[in-house]
């Protein structure tokens, strides 16, 4: 029997497991206190705060580097050795300038809206108007400059002259095909080159990075088209000559222009024409192209008012009233403040949309929502075309969006604890909308996205 075993009443024997000795210098640290929460965010924030000193001594490092080597020289000199960050195997942090500004920026915007630091921070456009026309591309070819017609457009884009779905939609499509039409190959002689990947490469994707980065961010009208002009360069005929190929992609692009957008809206007309009635007193919200065409087309055979409701700091409405005064119609202009009072003349409210989601709500101009929300007991009508159907489903106005000069919303010195938010559209609630009429009909809100996938199979076929 071993000695460290113990006898059952069973007859069996049970080893004993003896205590091991501990050494005599052994030293058992103390167990660590467990930290609250609250404790926890607090070392959080130390550690983060000690991390960004310890940056920002290093940035403070490489930006005297010029006194660093004058140093460097004297040491070496008078044979004094120092030791340099590549002996210590640390290399120096350097950023260049574009990208400290472009950094230093953010960090500023996301100090200063906190909840939208998501979304692309405004740029003043009066800060580079002049240097948007030297743009190029990040290539050493001279070939590869973006063309007149595209920097341009993008100035356009960015001071603010080219505004709505269509107008941008209308004015990319026009700029690239002037890319197209005078593109000059990189290998001239080869005429039994396939050009499609060039025209992809060179042409349409910089063309539209330039819009979307260094101008303003896209709109899902000019994403849809820009979808589309990528499948029109990819449906060409590999043997194709480039002669022949830019005038199939000028004629798909004048095509695009006329179906989607100048026939969808008389189509729209069309439609919308049925719901008025003689007398009706109409409201519209700020400027919209399809709206327009609406109200020109149906008060040629009927009698009825509009009231054009506008808002700051755009004030598109003066655009639409303008408009429908020189053909005649007996228009009423008010602010959006003035909605409430108005509202109980309204027979019927006709709103345009930027882009029109897969969920049945409506993105458009910040203030639609007001006015749709402002008129539940009148029907609210959306005009919009197909190609501004997005596959998004949104809810609120946070998600995406896009921000404006917060100089438009107040103007005079502020507070440090004030912080100006200026949102460039919203989100209008299906609920709140009665009917969307497109140019293949009147349909409720629920049945976008049925018809969304109706037109990509119709597409794909």
């Amino acid at each position: 029997m071993d000695v460290n075993s113990t006898p059952q009443s069973n007859g069996t024997c049970v080893r004993i497991k003896s205590e091991k000795e501990k050494p005599p210098n052994l030293v058992i640290p103390p167990k660590k206190p467990k930290l609250t929460k609250a404790e926890r965010r607090a070392l959080q924030e130390q550690q983060r705060a000690a991390k960004t000193d310890e940056q920002g001594g290093q940035q403070k490092v490489i930006s005297s580097g010029k006194s660093q080597g004058k140093e460097q020289q004297i040491s070496a000199s008078s044979g004094i050795p120092k030791i340099s960050n590549d002996i210590q195997g640390q290399k120096p942090k350097t950023r260049t300038r574009d990208t400290e500004t472009i950094g230093d920026a953010k960090e500023k915007d996301s100090k200063e809206i906190s909840v939208l630091s998501h979304l692309p921070s405004f740029r003043d456009p009066q800060d580079y108007p002049n240097q948007l026309l030297s743009v190029q591309l990040r290539s050493s070819n001279p070939k590869d400059e973006l063309h007149f017609e595209v920097l341009q457009t993008g100035r356009a884009y960015a001071l603010g002259k080219l505004r709505g779905g269509n107008t941008r939609c209308r004015a990319m499509l026009k700029a690239i095909d002037a890319a197209i039409q005078d593109y000059v190959p990189s290998d001239i002689d080869d005429s039994t080159k396939d050009f499609r990947h060039e025209l992809l490469n060179k042409v349409l994707k910089p063309s539209f990075t330039f819009f979307t980065e260094d101008c303003r961010p896209h709109s899902v009208s000019m994403g849809n088209a820009f979808t589309f002009l990528k499948s029109a360069v990819a449906a060409l005929d590999r043997d194709m000559k480039l002669s022949k190929a830019k005038s199939v992609l000028s004629e798909s692009i004048q095509a695009y222009i006329q179906e989607r957008i100048e026939y969808a809206d008389l189509a729209i007309a069309k439609y919308a024409c049925e719901k008025i009635v003689d007398g009706d007193v109409i409201l519209t919200y700020g400027y919209s192209e399809a709206v327009r065409v609406v109200l020109q087309e149906a008060a040629k055979i009927k009698r009825f008012r509009v009231v054009v409701c506008d808002a700051k700091p755009l004030l598109e409405g003066k655009k639409q009233l303008l408009e429908l005064c020189k053909d005649g119609l007996d228009c009423t202009y008010i602010y959006l403040n003035a909605l409430s009072f108005i509202m109980k003349d309204i027979t019927k409210v006709f709103l345009g949309a930027e882009a029109l989601m897969s969920n049945g709500s409506v993105f458009g101009p910040v203030g639609t929502a007001c006015v749709a929300l402002a008129a539940q007991s009148v029907p609210v009508l959306v005009c919009g075309e197909t190609y501004k159907i997005s596959n998004r489903v949104q809810l609120e106005s946070f998600t995406n969006n896009e921000l404006g000069n917060p100089a438009n919303v107040m103007k005079g010195p502020l507070g440090d604890n004030l912080r100006l938010i200026a949102l460039t559209y919203d989100i209008t609630p299906a609920s709140f909308v009665s009917g969307i009429i497109t140019e293949m009909g009147l349909l409720p809100p629920t049945s976008v996205a049925v018809l969304s996938m109706e037109m990509n199979n119709n597409i794909l076929a």
